[in-house]
């Protein structure tokens, strides 16, 4: 009875662990889901984003620069004691309020093409980082297709581990029977009970492993842990089998759709454009300017005749025989409104402005330098991002190459393994064998098929690196 008890204890166990993981509300997901909540939600990949979208606003600013330039201006003041009559230039002791009112606009004609080249650096600056916008989302892309593969894998080998110890426990139940009748020899049975308790061991690993692989994929997700979700396969179909060309085909492909080296050679010509940038600084401006202005005060006045316009004086002038009053003119002064102002003191001006550049401290030459270096640093860049590019792309060659190796050969030692493990079941279960060559033989089985599951997911992320080298990267 305590045998029994402890046999319904273990299975149990397997029970347990058959059933982890199976609830029928858990979300369902895909690679691609988690390809695109990865690129949604990574850090990386905002920041590259936001990075692009301020190249986007330096573009259109330098195209607006094109544009005139057109100002308003006032000013209003007060002036307190003896000050001039800007309405008649006359000096006057008292308060003065004041105002100039003004619009002025200037457009540069010719400035050694600076605005051009500055638009099209600019652009060029914009372009790059969308490709690096577009290399952020590939990198987190490769990352989460891994790390769903290694979920996947983990599944597998969970499952590899449940039917190693359903096996066992099928057999330790048998040799529990045949024990209690005397028929077999104690070692046989705890030789079995001892593979069991491995095989039990092993599932609790496999179990662990899964848990920490679907944490790391949603760390990657930057998604709440959701522990009870499932995972659709990627299967190994016949298009995954099949892959042709070669490292130097691929790498040639590669130059044309990695964004990496697109960012690169684009920042080349980028440093290109700064060089005339820079040297536009060497050239004539000339700009075209005008405006328009009027001022008020509030003490500006004009004369008007008085009530009485012309006042004898009583006194005489003596002209020949001719003698003649003398009169006096009757004036009033009057303010002049605001309005009256403005109108009439408006004055416009237009011209030309060319400005010479002679002496800078040598800014102009040194600015020029200093694009030089940048754009040999931007090649030296550019280069190296060649080489280590056909680096990667035969070392990924390669590796394919040797996983698709490993997964045949895999393949072929399971249909061995299997058949000498099916065989010695049988010979084992009519006692032609011991257990330990009943063990041996079930742990080559077992080992070939967990080589088998891990071999089949890292030629399929394999694949997956020539894809994205190719430009077809795709869940």
């Amino acid at each position: 009875m305590k045998r029994f008890h402890s046999w319904i204890l273990i299975a149990g166990l397997i029970f347990h662990f058959n059933g982890y993981g199976q609830d029928s509300s858990a979300h369902d997901l895909n690679l691609k889901q988690c390809i695109d909540l990865a690129i949604q939600n990574n850090l990386l990949v905002k920041q590259s984003e936001i990075q692009m979208q301020t190249s986007g606003v330096q573009f259109k600013q330098a195209k607006d620069n094109l544009l005139p330039q057109i100002n308003a201006s006032a000013s209003q003041g007060i002036n307190y004691g003896r000050s001039i009559n800007n309405f008649n230039n006359t000096y006057v002791d008292q308060q003065n309020n004041s105002g100039n009112y003004g619009v002025n606009a200037n457009l540069l004609l010719f400035g050694g093409l600076q605005l051009q080249n500055g638009i099209r650096q600019r652009a060029l600056d914009y372009d790059a980082g969308k490709m690096d916008w577009q290399q952020q989302k590939d990198n987190v892309t490769l990352n989460v297709i891994l790390q769903y593969l290694t979920v996947l894998s983990n599944q597998d080998l969970l499952e590899i581990a449940r039917r190693q110890a359903t096996v066992d426990s099928i057999q330790v139940e048998r040799l529990e029977i045949q024990n209690r009748a005397g028929a077999i020899a104690p070692a046989t049975l705890y030789d079995l009970k001892g593979q069991y308790a491995s095989d039990l061991v092993n599932v609790v690993n496999s179990v662990n492993n899964l848990e920490l692989s679907k944490v790391s994929l949603f760390a990657l997700l930057n998604i709440p842990y959701q522990k009870d979700a499932s995972y659709q396969t990627v299967p190994l179909d016949a298009n995954t089998l099949q892959f042709g060309g070669s490292s130097d085909s691929i790498y040639q492909t590669a130059l044309q759709t990695i964004p990496l080296i697109k960012a690169s050679d684009l920042r080349v010509r980028s440093f290109e454009k700064a060089i005339a940038v820079a040297r536009g600084k060497l050239y004539p401006t000339l700009s075209f300017y005008g405006s328009i202005n009027s001022n008020y005060t509030n003490i500006a006045t004009t004369g008007i005749p008085g009530t009485d316009f012309k006042t004898p004086t009583g006194q005489f002038v003596e002209i020949g025989a001719a003698s003649y009053d003398v009169q006096a003119y009757s004036i009033q002064q009057q303010k002049i409104g605001f309005g009256d102002q403005f109108k009439n003191n408006r004055y416009e001006s237009i011209g030309l402005q060319l400005n010479i550049p002679i002496l800078n401290y040598l800014s102009t030459r040194n600015n020029i330098k200093q694009a030089k270096i940048n754009l040999q640093n931007a090649k030296v860049v550019a280069n190296a991002s060649r080489n280590q590019l056909q680096q990667q792309v035969e070392q990924a060659w390669q590796n394919l190459n040797a996983a698709y190796g490993q997964y045949k050969g895999y393949l072929d030692q399971v249909n061995a393994y299997g058949e000498s493990f099916r065989t010695a079941e049988i010979r084992f279960n009519n006692g032609v064998i011991t257990s330990a060559e009943y063990v041996i033989a079930k742990n080559n089985y077992d080992r070939a098929n967990t080589n088998l599951s891990a071999s089949k997911y890292n030629f399929i992320f394999r694949t997956k690196i020539l894809d994205y080298y190719q430009g077809r990267l795709a869940p």
